[in-house]
């Protein structure tokens, strides 16, 4: 028994998946071909995808921002969770690695509900609030490049409706947030962005040690 969270070795966390994970054949067959690619350490947890699945379908959740596509395990997995007339506008800036997502979501038949903006996420992000579209997104998963997560946060944070959840991704960093000898650019913004929410009373928070660490912002 403990009073604290407990870490997991790999037999507890195989446990963990044995009687928790249930990952579609899309899903694994995007992980396992993700899992081959030279960054593959970028890709989320199967069991983060399912929690943030999990989130959008407990808000009813129809309207969705990401940051940070990748291969597409996250978007995929929201998709999926999304109703048919459920949305998604995706950022991310690499053509190569958006392909083999495009190609997982048109298998998957959720392609329509996704948006793939190949821009600069900020430039996105200021597109949106320019259009008027503050005030109107229920969920938002932030997993970009770390130095502008800040800014990500200011600006998600405008696009949130009152209630909606902004999920942001790598807040423990392998553990670096904690080591005050680490302080290259990511892990000093990592820092503040965590310091920054904390005391931020315009939204209720929780940071939750799944994965490499996933902060959870209800605008309030």
């Amino acid at each position: 028994m403990s009073n604290k969270t407990i870490g997991l070795d790999s037999s507890l966390y195989n446990y963990l998946l044995s009687v928790s994970l249930r990952e579609p054949d899309i899903l694994f067959r995007l992980r396992e071909e993700t899992a081959r690619h030279s960054s593959a350490n970028m890709q989320i947890a199967p069991e983060q995808g399912q929690f943030m699945a999990l989130l959008v379908q407990l808000m009813g959740a129809t309207k969705t921002l990401e940051l940070g596509v990748f291969t597409g395990y996250s978007s995929l997995a929201i998709a999926l969770a999304l109703p048919d007339n459920g949305t998604i506008i995706a950022c991310d800036v690499n053509e190569e690695y958006t392909a083999i997502a495009r190609r997982y979501w048109q298998a998957a038949g959720v392609a329509h509900k996704i948006d793939l903006r190949l821009a600069p996420a900020l430039s996105t992000l200021d597109q949106l609030l320019a259009e008027g579209q503050a005030n109107t997104f229920d969920f938002a998963f932030i997993d970009a490049d770390k130095t502008n997560y800040l800014n990500y946060y200011d600006r998600v944070l405008q696009l949130l409706r009152p209630g909606g959840l902004m999920a942001i991704d790598n807040v423990l960093w392998s553990g670096q947030v904690a080591q005050p000898e680490v302080q290259d650019d990511s892990t000093t913004m990592l820092r503040q962005l965590n310091q920054t929410l904390h005391q931020d009373d315009r939204i209720s928070l929780s940071m939750v040690p799944i994965a490499d660490g996933l902060t959870l912002a209800l605008k309030r």
